[in-house]
């Protein structure tokens, strides 16, 4: 073999294994802060939250400081899906309802998307012919003491949906897990509202959580929450039980922000708010507070993903890509992540 010949052979290798190394790269977004559609290298967002992937590789985005919700087609075109941009309630067709700061968006196997509504309080259903109606909550948010404040949410920020069309959601500042079922019925799942924050483990109403945010859902109906301010992932089974998978639980009190990769309780993050799961039970998270993408195998091995600890917009490979907080990650199903990068006014991908 001629040396040119081998140092061809050589350069086509090392660039068949570059192009495998997975990379972070910028999906949408030009960093700076706005509110223009077009495509998505073009197009401008507003501390966006949450976001969502649904089975044609559309993103829903919940653009929270423009109180819009947004979409970026398969083909990198970038859209207002719903809302009129002026704080409000108002349901409708699509183009003339109104949100209050939407944090949580997912999306439904019928073509319908949720939001959790935050500032409003409300689970608020976008359907397929692009009409907003609320589904979940009222205006004035729940209080202990109120009449009917069961049927109150305060500050909803995750949101998900099963396959059977069953809504998933974190009801954040009651620290509570709430369902609503196929034909409208609310419930608490997990977690007590008249109890006081806490990361205790158990089944339903017995476990507790303090300010939970993300949530997501594998194929077999297991749940799994970022319990933000305890510093936990936490799962709960399809029997309702609830465990910590990963975290160092508080003692007496106090919280165990951190950064440390490892198993279970070895591993700390500091402020988890997103989570997604994919088809091989793997679990991501958006470590808000370590501008960090998290990963956890399905026998809880923690690792740093992808992110440096130090702010920034860098792309490229994992070890040296930066986020700066970066609030909401989705998978799609080939299995490549999805991430709102609040303080970056964009949405990253991570592409395996």
């Amino acid at each position: 073999m001629s040396k040119s010949l081998s140092v061809l052979i050589i350069a086509f290798a090392f660039a068949a294994c570059k192009s495998n190394t997975p990379q972070v790269s910028t999906y949408a977004g030009t960093g700076v802060a706005g509110s223009a559609n077009g495509k998505a290298g073009e197009a401008t967002f507003s501390n966006l939250m949450g976001l969502a992937v649904d089975s044609n590789g559309n993103v829903f985005v919940a653009d929270s400081r423009n109180n819009l919700i947004r979409k970026i087609s398969a083909d990198g075109m970038v859209t207002t899906f719903a809302g009129n941009g002026q704080q409000g309630s108002a349901d409708g067709k699509a183009a003339t309802a109104s949100f209050f700061f939407p944090i949580g968006v997912a999306a439904g196997p019928d073509g319908s998307v949720y939001v959790a509504d935050s500032h409003n309080s409300l689970i608020r259903k976008i359907s397929p012919q692009g009409v907003v109606a609320t589904v979940a909550g009222a205006l004035t948010p729940a209080t202990k003491d109120h009449p009917d404040s069961l049927r109150r949410l305060d500050n909803p920020y995750g949101v998900v949906v099963a396959k059977d069309g069953t809504v998933y959601f974190t009801d954040w500042e009651r620290n509570v897990i709430r369902k609503i079922s196929p034909d409208g019925n609310m419930s608490i799942i997990a977690g007590n509202p008249n109890d006081d924050p806490g990361a205790k483990d158990g089944k339903g109403l017995s476990a507790s959580f303090f300010l939970p945010q993300g949530i997501a859902i594998d194929d077999k109906g297991n749940l799994y929450i970022a319990d933000t301010y305890n510093n936990l992932i936490r799962k709960m089974d399809s029997q309702g039980m609830v465990s910590t998978i990963a975290g160092n639980p508080p003692v007496k009190g106090k919280r165990n922000a951190g950064h440390k990769d490892g198993k279970g309780s070895a591993a700390s993050f500091n402020h988890p708010c997103g989570i997604a799961v994919d088809k091989k039970g793997v679990v991501y998270v958006a470590d808000v507070g370590n501008n960090e993408i998290r990963k956890i195998t399905p026998d809880g091995i923690v690792t740093t993903l992808a992110g440096t600890r130090s702010p920034g917009a860098q792309n490229g490979d994992l070890a040296h890509a930066s986020f700066y907080r970066p609030y909401g990650v989705a998978v799609d199903k080939k299995g490549d992540l999805y991430i709102a990068d609040y303080l970056n006014n964009s949405v990253r991908k991570i592409s395996f």
